[in-house]
């Protein structure tokens, strides 16, 4: 299962507009959108992931539902991702098909040992700098932070930054050992720089397999 390297989380004022982003985002050649909207009912959740489906089925691009895996599961996402109050990724697991993936938030190695061991498909570690979208409770990791966690780790599930993220970061960041991004608020200002994020990580994902005569 290859976890694409940029992850756009759906941001707006209104349900209405979290929807058209993750249109934007789509037509822009986002690979995969995350519905994150906040302060909701489960019911309203549910009606606009079933929008955000169809406007993700329409492009063939990816969709993460965050929080509600069982809603996930009914709108047949791509995934779920979960913060550390949700539900914990073992219980996810065992409602979800076995194609949907599972993502998870930490901030600590601690927290990414924990969730590599309930066998999340992903790990999102953040927040990589001050960001106006979250009550910024954890600390800024920063390129510091990124790497001391990431030469502690050791693992094959793909590491991604998230916090604050632009494109001049990105060179930066996968130096450290992240293998992609998440991003919001870089992208809503302006979603032509989908296109600048992917040229970015594909880039660096070239460089690491150097080319070989057969």
């Amino acid at each position: 299962m290859i976890i694409p390297k940029l992850h756009y989380v759906s941001q707006g004022n209104s349900p209405k507009e979290h929807l058209d982003n993750i249109q934007k985002a789509c037509t822009s050649g986002a690979e995969l959108v995350q519905l994150d909207v906040k302060n909701v009912s489960e019911k309203k959740f549910l009606k606009l992931a079933v929008a955000a489906r169809e406007v993700t089925s329409h492009y063939q691009t990816r969709l993460v539902i965050s929080h509600h895996y069982k809603i996930a599961k009914e709108v047949k996402a791509d995934g779920v991702y979960l913060w550390q109050t949700d539900s914990c990724p073992t219980i996810a697991r065992k409602h979800l098909h076995s194609w949907q993936t599972i993502g998870a938030a930490a901030n600590t190695l601690q927290e990414c040992e924990s969730l590599i061991a309930k066998e999340v498909d992903y790990i999102r570690l953040g927040p990589f700098r001050i960001t106006e979208t979250k009550d910024n409770l954890s600390t800024v990791l920063g390129l510091n932070g990124y790497t001391v966690i990431l030469e502690a780790l050791h693992t094959d599930t793909p590491i991604l930054g998230a916090g604050g993220i632009t494109t001049e970061d990105v060179t930066a960041i996968l130096e450290t050992g992240i293998s992609g991004i998440a991003v919001s608020g870089e992208i809503t200002r302006n979603f032509n720089s989908i296109r600048t994020f992917n040229q970015l990580l594909v880039a660096s994902s070239t460089e690491e397999k150097p080319y070989t005569f057969q």
